[in-house]
């Protein structure tokens, strides 16, 4: 990998142009920054060079299992200073989604981790029991490590209740891991429920939704082609970036191996082997 020159469908005055403009860096996390639970050692030097060209950045993940402020307390103990409003998740963007599409939902069937849980609770939404006389307003699916088979059963019965809306947080098949073994996510979850109950989530959030990178535009009072996406998946982070308007940086550090990053259509604005690399392009501008 250190010997990769980065690609792009762009020529190189277009891509030194593009890359120009950006102000904001809304970073991947597992697979980009850090794998798994080992922190990737470019990524503070990476952050740093952001820092001292003025380029902001935040941290925005599909993964739903952890609170914002899990997340602030995973990356402070890995050494970055990062606040609350520097992490969005598909979580949070699933809370904003309901609020604003289906004000009527406050009881939910709930397939999420303890900390996600809380959080949703705390946004003031109540979680029903597993228990078929407990009926939610909405079903949601989530990334779940805490999963047990009853709670499972139950969420394909209310997907099996057409009248329930049903969404997941977000579409990736696998989470990634430095572990020897397979973690698996959303995606397949609700393509198991599919199988059994023969539905698709009404709506997926999360990357490749643009809505958390609108609302982060938004918030930032910036362009999208002033917002860099980086991250190793091409179905979310690169999709979301396009969706989005955003330039989209894939790197090589977590999932996409570079065969099926070249074979990708379309393709990234840009391929780097790590966000070292990409650092390396800013910096020499």
């Amino acid at each position: 990998m250190e010997a990769f020159k980065y690609q792009s469908p762009m020529d190189e005055s277009r891509l030194r142009a593009a890359c120009r403009k950006i102000r904001h860096v809304a970073l991947d996390m597992d697979g980009t920054i850090y794998l798994g639970s080992a922190l990737f050692p470019f990524t503070p030097a990476f952050l740093e060079s952001l820092r001292s060209r003025g380029i902001g950045y935040s941290f925005l993940t599909n993964n739903p299992t952890r609170s914002r402020k899990d997340y602030v307390g995973k990356l402070t103990g890995m050494g970055i200073q990062v606040s609350e409003d520097q992490v969005l998740t598909s979580s949070v963007a699933t809370i904003g989604y309901l609020r604003a599409q289906l004000p009527q939902v406050r009881r939910l069937f709930l397939l999420g981790t303890p900390s996600m849980q809380r959080e949703f609770e705390e946004a003031g939404f109540e979680l029903t029991r597993d228990d078929p006389a407990d009926r939610p307003d909405a079903l949601v699916v989530a990334f779940d490590p805490t999963l047990t088979y009853d709670r499972f059963c139950r969420a394909a019965w209310w997907a099996s209740k057409r009248d329930i809306p049903y969404i997941a947080t977000n579409p990736d098949w696998v989470c990634p891991t430095d572990r020897e073994t397979i973690l698996i996510d959303c995606g397949s979850l609700c393509k198991a429920l599919e199988g059994a109950v023969g539905r698709s989530p009404d709506t997926v959030i999360g990357k490749p939704s643009p809505l958390m990178l609108n609302g982060l535009c938004s918030s930032l009072g910036l362009r999208p082609n002033e917002v860099a996406v980086c991250g190793d998946r091409l179905y979310t982070d690169v999709a979301s970036a396009r969706n989005a308007g955003c330039f989209g940086v894939l790197v090589l550090s977590g999932e996409t191996t570079l065969g099926t990053a070249l074979a990708a259509g379309p393709a990234p604005d840009l391929i780097a082997a790590s966000v070292a690399e990409f650092g390396e392009l800013l910096k020499n501008l």
